[in-house]
């Protein structure tokens, strides 16, 4: 009778852990939902994913910039941390020109060494005077007169809603495109004119964020990171700063 009672039990047994092995193997198929655990946006036509980037990317308080950026035949390498007040951070123009930017409010402040204050725009030797008074200027924070042409060029890559508004510009017809990933955050992709308008990668996990873009005709690929990482801008110290009267912009020290 022993023998007799065990097997009904033994079956039964066998019978749910075979019905659990199914359903644990089922659940590992390919019909897994993709964005289960995201924030969703995934589904959207891809003029809605952009559509929603944007809109994250307007709420931002803060943002950090870092890639190339090819503006009117010129290219730049931006490393720069932005909010709505201001920036700070640094910029290599091609022909290793780099400089540094500071604007607090709308005072704009730029310091770079001695090769960079005392070239000339036609790649001229520099005169024995030119290396003087760049001297005086090296790792000084100039600050740039509103009314001098260069304080417009130079404060937009210290402008939050202006580099970003230009930035995030694609051209084409939108197409929702791979899924992948930005350091460790999972991404849709969205691409204008397939692909040569312009790609944007979205954040998948909690705001969709735009997270790196390649603008249209190969002008740049730029890393967006930091999204509302707060930072404090302070105005650089008297003994640290030139009030340089001067057109900055006459030696052709911007490009």
């Amino acid at each position: 009778m022993t023998g007799r009672a065990r097997a009904p039990r033994s079956a039964a047994l066998f019978a749910l852990v075979s019905a659990s092995a199914i359903t644990a193997l089922s659940g590992c198929g390919g019909g897994e939902d993709p964005d289960v655990g995201t924030n969703g946006v995934g589904k959207l036509p891809a003029t809605k994913i952009e559509r929603k980037a944007k809109a994250a990317a307007g709420d931002a308080r803060a943002v950090r910039v870092h890639g190339s950026v090819t503006s009117k035949g010129q290219t730049y390498r931006l490393k720069m941390r932005l909010k709505s007040d201001g920036g700070i951070g640094e910029v290599s123009a091609k022909g290793g020109s780099t400089f540094q930017l500071l604007r607090v409010e709308h005072d704009l402040y730029l310091k770079a060494g001695t090769d960079f204050w005392a070239q000339h725009e036609g790649g001229e030797e520099p005169s024995k005077s030119d290396v003087s008074a760049a001297q005086k200027l090296k790792d000084k924070y100039v600050k740039v007169p509103p009314a001098d042409p260069a304080y417009e060029q130079l404060s937009v890559f210290t402008d939050m809603e202006a580099l970003l508004d230009g930035l995030l510009a694609m051209e084409g017809k939108r197409e929702a495109g791979e899924r992948g990933s930005v350091g460790d955050t999972s991404t849709i992709r969205v691409t204008a004119g397939g692909g040569r308008g312009g790609t944007v990668d979205v954040s998948l996990e909690g705001k969709p964020y735009p997270l790196r873009l390649q603008r249209a005709g190969g002008a740049g690929t730029v890393r967006l990171s930091d999204w509302n990482d707060g930072f404090t801008l302070h105005a650089p110290k008297q003994e640290e700063t030139v009030d340089y009267g001067k057109s900055i912009s006459s030696g052709g020290h911007t490009g």
